[in-house]
């Protein structure tokens, strides 16, 4: 779709001498941080050369590329006052700034790859005396300048730019280098040739629960874009909380600003993915051309919005766009610029081994990374920020009941099954918390993951028996049960007995389960958090450790013979001393790993959130009935696995369907706020 917009540049027909007259239609403003937000200046324009990576002219004596070597540039601090508005900015007498960024640079491989524009236009409106100086760079990461032009008084430069050589990946950006006075870029602009097409319309929906601070804020950044809210049909906020949005002081106001497009829907708590399939749900009945799913818990860059659905109405196919996340309290840290799953682990994993988890630009733009310039191509995008056409899910149907987890890679892994492919787009994105503040693999949250896995894996696994899921997953057991998790453990065995039922218990596990788990972990010590450390007896070791160290890991090479050790041990030996009467010890949430906490009969131990902590304690009992438990059902699973992978397939349709879902949001919905 393209966007529509009043600025004169946005739509323009334009004629180089001798050339015939073309017009021209916005794929990408050039974008600046609002004053508040100096903080992510680096994901928008950077100080300094143009500077990148010196790659090798050859290999090494296996022909073999040797690695590129980064070479920085000193970078300067840039000034508030330079910025003058979200598209305007002022370069001082003789300093050079780069828009080579994250925000800012053109994704032309992720174009080139998966729309239909084959060339674009970079228009640069400046004011004063100076230079404009475009540049690429190809799937390695190298540098190459495509043109340079002088600019004096108002000026208005248009560079015409093939996207034929970026079939593996590249950027495009800009540089402006300012002469004896200060140069200002007014506006700038990626173009791709008109084209006629029905504009597009989208459903932007965002499910919370108890989240109504950061529910307000981003309605205020959509209420002041209006650009983002130009093609929004409809703001649905689905709210499974018990702190209702509508209450919220300020909301009033916002919903005022919103000008008639807001609608929120009070519903039971069916988790993410009972929210999401409402939003999936309301935008086929309203008649929007895409869903576009968004986590509460974000700060939304509002021209992601714009771009998601630009490049999604261009696409060769109809497509899941998604936006990247990044780092809620450390804002130039990207999460992950992509993710694919694992067909033989059945996990999440990078689609490339260069590639990091949370890269933070502050330290390394994006011309000096060469990992980020090769195209990453995923199996899906998570949902704190997806757009879906209406298309694909009128033919494949809504979200899993799964509640929360494996809901957003299920369905990217169906869609690309139907032969939708689902693209991350770059300088398209939200700030999140990331995981490294968080640990959902242990508590209330890994029954869905344990469960979700499963399901998923039984689902779209091409391997027999779903290759390593089983054996991580008893492995995965045996670690919480010897780490004294037991209520981690314990919501771990009811997914599995879930699993054994067949796909048919999911929709009435959907509410149901949630509160089940909260009450079996509020019987286990290890799951009841208390904010004080003076709310447990004060640590004691009967016993100081071997020569003043604690618990050292072992090695790979003894790693199964001391698992078994300490397995045996936990198993036969009593919990002796004091351990029963008090905590041992104390553990950081970072130290809490479990060839540690094996160790241990009884210890203090603090969650990831540093809010509080538990007390773990070892139960010999407990431990040998679990682990016998456990052996049983993954015994189960593998044994009844091609049968149930047969069950789960053939119920995916009705469990998917509109029907399906009408009748449970029947049953759940509380009310509607127009």
């Amino acid at each position: 779709m393209s966007v529509p917009t009043d600025n004169k540049a946005k739509n323009t027909v334009k004629a180089d001498a001798g050339k015939t007259r073309e017009a021209w239609q916005t794929l990408q403003r050039v974008i600046l941080p609002s004053a508040s937000q100096m903080d992510t200046v680096p994901l928008y324009m950077d100080m300094g050369t143009a500077t990148g990576i010196q790659l090798p002219t050859a290999g090494d004596g296996d022909g073999k590329a040797t690695r590129a070597r980064t070479i920085s540039s000193p970078t300067k601090e840039a000034h508030v006052e330079d910025f003058l508005s979200r598209q305007s900015t002022s370069v001082r007498s003789g300093e050079r700034v780069s828009f080579g960024t994250y925000f800012n640079a053109f994704p032309a491989s992720y174009w080139r790859r998966w729309t239909t524009v084959d060339k674009i236009r970079l228009q640069v409106r400046t004011q004063g005396a100076g230079s404009v100086i475009v540049y690429k760079s190809n799937a390695r990461g190298s540098l190459q300048r495509v043109d340079t032009r002088r600019v004096e008084g108002n000026a208005e430069s248009t560079f015409e730019l093939s996207l034929a050589p970026f079939g593996d990946g590249g950027w495009y950006w800009f540089d402006l280098l300012a002469g004896t006075e200060p140069l200002i870029m007014l506006d700038a602009e990626w173009q791709g040739p008109a084209v006629e097409t029905t504009l597009g319309s989208v459903t932007l929906q965002i499910t919370t629960l108890n989240k109504t601070d950061f529910c307000l804020n981003n309605l205020r950044l959509l209420a002041d874009s209006e650009e983002a809210l130009a093609h929004v049909q409809e703001i649905l906020i689905v709210d499974q909380g018990t702190q209702k949005l509508s209450d919220a002081e300020g909301f009033d106001d916002v919903k005022r600003s919103l000008k008639g497009k807001l609608r929120i829907i009070n519903q039971s708590n069916l988790g993410g993915s009972g929210g999401f399939a409402r939003g999936m749900f309301e935008a086929v009945e309203n008649g929007s051309d895409y869903a576009l799913l968004m986590d509460d818990d974000v700060v939304v860059e509002p021209e992601s919005i714009i771009r998601l659905l630009t490049f999604a109405d261009r696409c060769k196919t109809p497509t899941l766009v998604g936006g990247h996340m990044f780092d809620l309290y450390n804002r130039t840290v990207l999460h992950t610029f992509g993710e694919v799953v694992n067909p033989y682990r059945f996990q999440p994993s990078l689609p490339s081994e260069d590639m990091i988890l949370g890269h933070d630009f502050l330290s390394s733009n994006l011309r000096q990374t060469p990992w980020l310039h090769r195209r990453c191509d995923v199996d899906y995008n998570g949902w704190w920020m997806c757009l879906i056409p209406t298309q694909v899910i009128r033919e494949i149907g809504l979200s899993l009941p799964l509640f929360i987890k494996w809901d957003d890679s299920e369905y990217g892994l169906r869609a690309k099954a139907a032969g939708y492919p689902t693209v991350s787009l770059p300088g398209s994105a939200v700030w999140h918390v990331s995981w490294i503040d968080k640990d959902d693999l242990v508590g209330w949250q890994a029954y869905f993951h344990a469960r979700n896995r499963v399901v998923a894996a039984l689902l779209h696994s091409p391997y027999e028996f779903g290759g390593r899921v089983m054996k991580e997953s008893q492995y995965a057991d045996v670690k919480h049960l010897v780490s004294m998790q037991y209520a981690t453990a314990q919501g771990r065995q009811w997914a599995l007995e879930d699993v054994l039922k067949g796909p048919g218990a999911l929709p009435e596990l959907l509410s149901a389960k949630l509160p089940q788990i909260r009450e079996m972990m509020s019987a286990h010590s290890d799951a009841v958090f208390r904010p004080d450390p003076e709310d447990f007896p004060a640590p004691k070791m009967d016993k100081p450790p071997r020569r003043g160290h604690g618990p050292s890991q072992p090695g790979k090479l003894t790693l199964l013979p001391w698992a078994a050790k300490t397995v045996v041990r936990q198993l036969a030996s009593p919990v002796k001393g004091t351990s029963a009467q008090r905590p041992q010890t104390t553990i950081a949430h970072q130290d809490n790993r479990w060839w540690r906490m094996a160790q241990y009969d009884s210890a203090v131990v603090s969650n990831a959130e540093g809010t509080g902590a538990s007390w773990y304690r070892r139960d010999p009992k407990q431990l040998r009935k679990m682990l016998a438990e456990s052996g049983k059902l993954h015994a189960a699973l593998l044994k009844d696995w091609p049968a149930l992978s047969k069950k789960y397939k053939a119920a995916v349709s009705e469990l998917t369907s509109m029907e399906s879902w009408r009748k449970t949001f029947e049953q759940h919905t509380q009310n509607e706020i127009k």
